[in-house]
């Protein structure tokens, strides 16, 4: 009994000194450490041998890999924010490095992941995701990410073009039709969303007719309706009729003696 337990002891020793991490050098051994570490989601523990490995051979062959690890920990934590910014300084100190693709392809995922779940909210992660999801498409051409991005970037558009909608929405709705004319038109110069531009068209029509600029309103009820089909195009009519209606009342009507 003694002896199969001592054979136990010597083997458990044995098997610890065989997966023991070795290197050449101490920073090459905190490294690969910081990545065993990694690897199974250990990852305070990680940043400890990582923080190890820059303080004490900040100029090592391995600090650069320390750099894009630690980027890589604080996506892996769900640490968006700083994600992005541990990226963004890794691409701008190493401009030329191999794996510039997957470090921009990471910086896009980081703002992706910052995304609000409503498009009512502030969108602007969702404008930076497709900046660089379009530099990983423009300069990473066929690799996985470049197939991904285009994904992403259709998903982070729609909401983009949501919240313009709300936005021209919420103007109309409290009556600055001013203003929300002015963001409709904008809409049908900037996106191609059917829907979106089928509701932007009927409310310039509409915000014009509310403004009482009736002659701008035909104008654009004419304009809009050529384009238009099916139950559309009488709606359209019946804004040009009610327009041009309004706008004769305005003409016709006796002006006060002076």
């Amino acid at each position: 009994m003694k002896l199969i337990l001592l054979l136990c002891i010597v083997g458990l020793f044995a098997g610890c000194s065989s997966d023991e991490i070795t290197g050449k050098t101490e920073a090459e051994v905190l490294y690969k450490e910081a990545l065993d570490y990694f690897e199974r989601s250990r990852f305070l523990l990680a940043t400890e041998k990582l923080g190890q490995l820059k303080s004490q051979y900040p100029y090592s062959f391995f600090a650069t890999h320390a750099e894009l690890l630690q980027a890589d920990i604080l996506f892996k934590q769900g640490n968006f924010v700083e994600a992005a910014a541990a990226y963004l300084l890794f691409r701008d100190s190493h401009p030329k490095h191999k794996r510039l693709g997957y470090v921009t392809w990471r910086i896009a995922e980081s703002y992706y992941n910052q995304l609000p779940s409503t498009y009512d909210r502030d969108l602007s992660s969702a404008s930076e995701a497709v900046k660089y999801y379009n530099e990983v498409i423009r300069r990473f051409p066929g690799t996985e990410h470049a197939g991904k991005s285009n994904d992403r970037i259709i998903e982070c558009s729609l909401m983009l073009e949501q919240k313009e909608q709300y936005i021209a929405d919420f103007y109309f709705k409290t009556g600055v039709y001013d203003a929300a004319r002015f963001r409709y038109l904008d809409i049908l110069k900037n996106i191609k969303n059917d829907s979106i531009i089928e509701h932007s068209k009927l409310r310039v029509v509409e915000s014009s007719f509310y403004m009482e600029s009736f002659s701008d309103c035909v104008r654009y009820s004419q304009s809009f309706g050529r384009g238009s089909k099916g139950s559309s195009v009488e709606e359209y009519k019946g804004w040009e009729v009610k327009c041009r209606k309004k706008f004769l009342e305005l003409v016709s009507k006796p002006k006060d003696d002076e």
